[in-house]
């Protein structure tokens, strides 16, 4: 193997995000066209976030515990953007309630081109 085929391990980890019970019961509620999807569907193309580099499972709950509200924002925006449905609290606790994550510490970039930085 040649030096440039080896490829770069990125300085971040992931968080694969995926709805619980407690999200799809207040889609349901809150938008009458989605009335017919199931926890099943919602978790078919799970988001994945890009967080800073950490490891341990404590590494882990202290950035969650600093970035849980803005993924809970970035879900629910996600799904229906009437802000007057979405839960007051998205702290930590109840995140852990609505959503399952999994945690990657191992990221490798298989691609030739560099990231580009897109804005919504």
């Amino acid at each position: 193997m040649r030096a440039e085929d080896i490829r770069l391990t990125l300085n971040r980890s992931a968080i694969v995000v995926k709805p619980k019970q407690p999200f799809l019961d207040w889609l349901h509620g809150a938008d009458s066209t989605s009335s017919d999807l199931t926890l099943g569907e919602l978790a078919l193309e799970p988001a994945i976030y890009l967080i800073p580099e950490c490891d341990p499972p404590a590494e882990v709950a202290d950035v969650l515990h600093e970035l849980c509200e803005e993924i809970f924002v970035e879900q629910l925006a996600g799904w229906f953007n009437d802000t007057t449905t979405w839960p007051p609290d998205r702290g930590f606790d109840v995140f852990c309630r609505w959503f399952d994550y999994q945690h990657h510490s191992m990221l490798i970039d298989f691609c030739d081109e560099l990231p580009i930085r897109e804005r919504d």
